[in-house]
C-alpha cells in the first residue's frame, strides 16, 4: 500500500485487491443414490470435521418429473447424520420464467435461510434448470453477503453452460438479467441421469450454446458436433455427456482465463449469437426457449460473418446444417415482426446489447471456424441479408 500526497491537503492510497476464488466441477450419476459420497465429499472441502447444516432448493419442474426426489434427499442425508444436518425438507421453488419474472421469489429464498439460520458456513444446495439456480442463486449471493451455493443443474443448457459460470440474475419489467450478481459457486455437480427427464425442447436447447461456443473457440468440437448432430437430436447419452463435458470446459476455461470473469470490459464472447437471441425470447413472451433462441442467433450472426468475408461459403453451410440436423428450427413468425417504418423489431436488440454493455457495441463473431474477433459497428444492409438468408431456409416451429 503505497501513500502519496498529490496537492496541499489532499493524500491518496492506491491498492489492489485480488480474491482467488475456486470452485470444481463434478460429473457423475445418481448424485442422491445412497451409495454415492461425492456431495459429502464436496461438502468436506473446507472445515473438515465439522457437522455441517444444508438447506436444499429443488425446482418444482424437476420434482415433478422425478416425483421421489425429495425423498431420495432426505433418505441420502438421513445416513450422514454425523456430518450433515439436513435442516428442513427440501424446499420446492418455480423454474423456468416464473421464477426469472418473479424478483420476490428471491426474498422468499432469503426468508427461508433466515428462518433456518443458515450461515456463511453452511450451504444452499440447489437442484433444478438455469432459472431456478440463477433464482435461487441470486437469494444465497444477497443473504449474509454471501452463502456457500452447490449447484445441481438439471437441464443440458445448466450443466454446460448457465450452472457452470459466475453469474446470478432475474429479469425485471421485461429485462433481462437487470437484478444479479456474481458470485461463484462453492462447487457444481452435474449429474447426467437428470437428463433423461428432459422434454425435447430442454434435451437440445443446450446444444445451441455448445454450436456458440465451439464456433469460436475449437474447431474440433465444432467437428464433433457436426458428425454428431442427429444423435444428440435422436438422445444419445453418451454423445451428449460428452458434448456437456466439452462445452462446459470451454466455458470455464474462458471464465477463469479470459482476464475478465466478472464482465468489468465491454467484450462478451461467451454472448455470441445472443443479441438477437435475447430480443426474440423477449418478443415471444419467452414462448421462445433460450436455447432455441439462440441457434437462431448463432444462424444469424454467422451469415453476417459471411456477408463480411469471415466464413467461407462452406463453414457457413456446415453451421446452419448442423443445428438444423440437432433439431432446430433457424426461424420462427416472431423473427419477422417489424416496427412502423419497416425495420425489422428484432434488431432492436443491437440496441438492448448497446446499452447493457455499457454505450459501446461490442458484438463477437467468429473469423473462421475456431476464432473470434469483436466488432463495435454493425453494418445494417448486410445484417438485413443475412436475416434474410437465414429466413430462406424457413424451418419454422
Amino acid at each position: 500500500m503505497d501513500v502519496w500526497y498529490e496537492s496541499k491537503g489532499q493524500a491518496k492510497i492506491e491498492q489492489t485487491l485480488s480474491v482467488e476464488f475456486s470452485f470444481p466441477v463434478f460429473f457423475t450419476r445418481g448424485l442422491f443414490n445412497p451409495g454415492n459420497p461425492l456431495l459429502g465429499e464436496v461438502c468436506r472441502r473446507c472445515e473438515k470435521g465439522r457437522r455441517h447444516r444444508v438447506l436444499v432448493f429443488i425446482d418444482q419442474g424437476v420434482a415433478t418429473a422425478r416425483p421421489g426426489l425429495a425423498g431420495e434427499i432426505e433418505a441420502w442425508f438421513g445416513l450422514r447424520e454425523a456430518e450433515l444436518e439436513l435442516v428442513a425438507p427440501p424446499q420446492l421453488v418455480p423454474g423456468s420464467e416464473v421464477a426469472k419474472n418473479n424478483f420476490p421469489l428471491v426474498f422468499n429464498v432469503i426468508r427461508t435461510a433466515m428462518e433456518h439460520r443458515i450461515c456463511r458456513h453452511s450451504f444452499v444446495v440447489v437442484v433444478g434448470g438455469g432459472a431456478a439456480l440463477d433464482m435461487v442463486g441470486l437469494g444465497a449471493a444477497l443473504f449474509h453477503r454471501g452463502l456457500r451455493l452447490i449447484r445441481v443443474p438439471t437441464t443440458v443448457l445448466a450443466q454446460n453452460d448457465a450452472g457452470v459460470g459466475v453469474k446470478n440474475g432475474v429479469n425485471l419489467d421485461g429485462v433481462k438479467n437487470a437484478i444479479g450478481t456474481f458470485a461463484p459457486p462453492f462447487a457444481v455437480i452435474d449429474d447426467f441421469d437428470f437428463l433423461r427427464t428432459l422434454p425435447e425442447v430442454d434435451w437440445i436447447g443446450g446444444v445451441a450454446e455448445a454450436f456458440k461456443v465451439a464456433i469460436i473457440k475449437d474447431r474440433d468440437f465444432f467437428d464433433f458436433l457436426c458428425r454428431n448432430a442427429s444423435r444428440l437430436r435422436d438422445r444419445d447419452e453418451g454423445v451428449m455427456e460428452e458434448t456437456v463435458r466439452r462445452c462446459a470446459a470451454l466455458h470455464l476455461q474462458h471464465i477463469c482465463g479470459g482476464g475478465d470473469p466478472f464482465e468489468m470490459g465491454q467484450a462478451r464472447p461467451l454472448d455470441f449469437g445472443h443479441w438477437s437471441a435475447h430480443r426474440l425470447e423477449t418478443q415471444s413472451g419467452h414462448r421462445i426457449r433460450h436455447g432455441q433462441a439462440v441457434a437462431v442467433g448463432v444462424a444469424i450472426d454467422s451469415c453476417y460473418a459471411h456477408e463480411k468475408g469471415w466464413l467461407s461459403g462452406r463453414e457457413l453451410e456446415a453451421i446452419l446444417a448442423g443445428l438444423e440436423a440437432s433439431g432446430f428450427a433457424l426461424w420462427y413468425p416472431e423473427c419477422d415482426h417489424a416496427e412502423s417504418d419497416g425495420r425489422p423489431t428484432l434488431l432492436q436488440g443491437l440496441e438492448d446489447f448497446r446499452e447493457h454493455l455499457g454505450g459501446e457495441l461490442t458484438v463477437t463473431f467468429p473469423l473462421g471456424i475456431g476464432q473470434k474477433q469483436e466488432v463495435h459497428q454493425i453494418d445494417l444492409a448486410l445484417m438485413d441479408r443475412a436475416m434474410a438468408t437465414v429466413r430462406a431456409r424457413m424451418r419454422v416451429a
